[in-house]
């Protein structure tokens, strides 16, 4: 499937690198950033406790950046405070926290911004975000930015993988660029709808997108005329794979990366640039991996994430199919597209 799906061309993969005058920016005022290969990058030297953000510029920059690397990890030499993180978390895009999760009872302060995670269900929510997904997608207006803080993390390892989408869309043959250029995924808990190709509002890159755990259907719009149908079980299935192949793909392929997080790391990501997932270790027992603990933000998107073609923002997916024949799935992690896997949002 993914040898159809995959383009022949030899270039490497539309991932920016680093802007000279971001880093001229980030270092006059004391920072430095680092390209991560072959995403991300690495912040030091910004004080994530500071009261007050940095200057203006400066967070502009750092913002540019994650749009085009997809995420920065800060470093630092100590263990910022939840509030701290919180507070930083807010620096980018709707410059507000927007929280839709459960609060586990270990929570600092009960703090209802923080979605606490781990391999143990003593300490955090386990099982999280096992297949890849962008965080948010129930949403119209979509997290504009996600953070993680790595409170504790496990001793053999047990990071997040990060995909760039818009370097999984170059990726992808122009025969399945035009194809997914074409459909709309509809979540399963809200029915909101959402384009499966965008264009990023600040690095200009077209992009994928869907989820992997919480899609109820897909819309396709006809390609000769103005009408729209919905794929069906084996098509919706075939799609899933692709797209989870494309993006593991991205391992080997320049546009991905498998983050193990080192102590006090916080890292922040553009929710429209880079899909995630935890990885396969991040969920295995503490006996095996040692105690892995993770604190979660979200931030309020900038705006509404419209579908293309016309289509309606939502869809009302327990109600009957509009679209005639086809996968019309609501509730829970939607549409099952292969039944040996965890999923869980």
């Amino acid at each position: 499937m993914i040898d159809n799906a995959i383009s022949s061309k030899t270039e490497s993969p539309n991932v920016p690198p680093l802007d000279s005058q971001s880093v001229e920016t980030i270092e006059k005022a004391g920072g430095r950033i680092v390209p991560l290969d072959p995403i991300g990058a690495a912040v030091h030297g910004i004080d994530l406790s500071a009261e007050n953000p940095p200057p203006q510029d400066v967070v502009a920059a750092l913002e540019y950046e994650m749009a085009r690397r997809g995420f920065l990890v800060f470093k630092s030499e100590r263990q910022i405070s939840p509030d701290d993180f919180l507070r930083a978390s807010a620096w980018w895009g709707g410059k507000a926290l927007h929280s839709t999760h459960g609060v586990h009872p270990a929570t600092p302060g009960g703090n209802k911004h923080i979605f606490r995670l781990s391999n143990d269900q003593r300490h955090g929510i386990p099982g999280v975000g096992p297949q890849w997904h962008n965080d948010g997608s129930f949403n119209a207006d979509t997290f504009s930015h996600a953070g993680y803080h790595i409170v504790r993390p496990a001793e053999k390892g047990g990071g997040t993988w990060f995909a760039h989408q818009g370097g999984a869309f170059d990726a992808l043959s122009g025969e399945r660029q035009e194809f997914w250029s074409r459909l709309s995924s509809v979540n399963s808990a809200s029915g909101v709808v959402h384009p499966a190709v965008h264009v990023h509002p600040i690095s200009g890159l077209k992009s994928l997108w869907l989820h992997l755990g919480m899609t109820g259907a897909v819309i396709e719009k006809q390609r000769d005329g103005d009408g729209f149908r919905l794929l069906d079980a084996d098509e919706l299935k075939q799609l899933c794979h692709e797209y989870n192949d494309v993006m593991n793909a991205g391992l080997e392929n320049g546009y991905a990366i498998a983050y193990e997080y080192q102590a006090h790391d916080c890292i922040f990501i553009d929710n429209l640039a880079v899909a995630h997932r935890a990885s396969p270790e991040a969920h295995r027992p503490v006996e095996e991996q040692g105690l892995r603990i993770m604190h979660r933000s979200t931030v309020r998107g900038i705006e509404e994430f419209k579908p293309h073609y016309g289509l309606p923002l939502y869809v009302n997916i327990r109600a009957p199919n509009p679209f005639g024949e086809g996968v019309w799935q609501a509730g829970g992690v939607g549409f099952r597209w292969d039944d040996d896997i965890p999923m869980q949002n």
